[in-house]
């Protein structure tokens, strides 16, 4: 039986901190269906861990976290994001930190642009396996596969990706001709992770939008994925990233489980790595 809501969310909206969000949506997923039912399974698993993290000395029990349930989503991308834009505008405006647990990637859209308005100058990190730097996918400006296109276009040029190791030729090219940040899954393995994230901390400095594609995680730890790319990054390296960023997150989101390739090994993941942000972040913040 699933849990309703994410372990440990027991505070009321008003005086939370973070405020859980489902985005229950996946119609323009490209290979594999079924993220729509990961925000569900992502709080099933959360009731497997303990409230204290001993890695970051933090008990969740010290910070206010509510769950507000999954956000109502339409038929298709456009009128979902425009239906998201209203809850994320909210807990922004309101002062939470949002936590959005998708559904496909194209749904962090109306979460990193409420972010902006309160916080201009936004920096945007992602961990994703593909560029997603399209201007359109299959006739669908909205696809998942263009987030970080419309991102750096229309939001926010402070920009870094990490992770990378998917995309077109026309994409590659983009991220040279623009000097996109962008750090492979081979860089990340070639140098470590500290290394990586040293070289683009300065430039990312102030306020951040932390988005996780758990496609950005090698399939050999997490192979519950919409898109699924072998030789990527260890769950260390993304707990790393979200160690060093968390003074300065002021919204997260991690996307694209797809529950059904796997016994549950990947939702357990992605609920970890939430856990993670919130005791990481919350600790750094006291």
């Amino acid at each position: 039986m699933h849990k309703r809501l994410f372990a440990d969310a027991n505070s009321d909206y008003e005086k939370a901190r973070y405020v859980i969000c489902g985005a229950p949506f996946d119609a323009t997923s490209s290979f594999r269906l079924g993220s729509k039912f990961a925000p569900d399974e992502i709080r099933a698993a959360s009731y497997n861990f303990e409230t204290y993290s001993s890695f970051f000395d933090f008990d969740l029990e010290e910070t206010g976290i509510h769950d507000a349930g999954n956000l109502e989503v339409a038929d298709n991308i456009d009128e979902s994001l425009s239906l998201l834009s209203i809850p994320a505008n909210k807990y922004v405006k309101d002062g939470k930190i949002p936590i959005m647990l998708g559904g496909e990637h194209s749904l962090s859209y109306p979460f990193i642009e409420a972010c902006n308005k309160k916080y201009p100058g936004l920096g945007f990190v992602v961990l994703d396996a593909h560029m997603d730097l399209r201007e359109e996918f299959h006739g669908e400006k909205n696809s998942h596969a263009c987030i970080s296109r419309h991102i750096i276009n229309n939001i926010t040029k402070k920009y870094v990706s990490i992770g990378i190791r998917s995309g077109t030729r026309e994409e590659y090219d983009y991220v040279r001709e623009n000097k996109i940040r962008m750090f492979s899954s081979e860089d990340v393995f070639s140098t470590g992770i500290e290394k990586v994230i040293s070289e683009f901390s300065d430039y990312i400095k102030g306020p951040v939008y932390l988005s996780i594609d758990m496609d950005a995680i090698d399939p050999a730890f997490a192979p519950a994925l919409g898109t699924p790319e072998p030789y990527g990054l260890t769950p260390r390296d993304v707990r790393a990233v979200i160690s060093c960023l968390a003074p300065y997150i002021v919204g997260f989101d991690l996307v694209e489980i797809a529950p059904a390739y796997d016994s549950g090994g990947t939702a357990i993941l992605g609920a970890k790595l939430v856990r993670d942000f919130i005791a990481a972040n919350a600790k750094a913040n006291k």
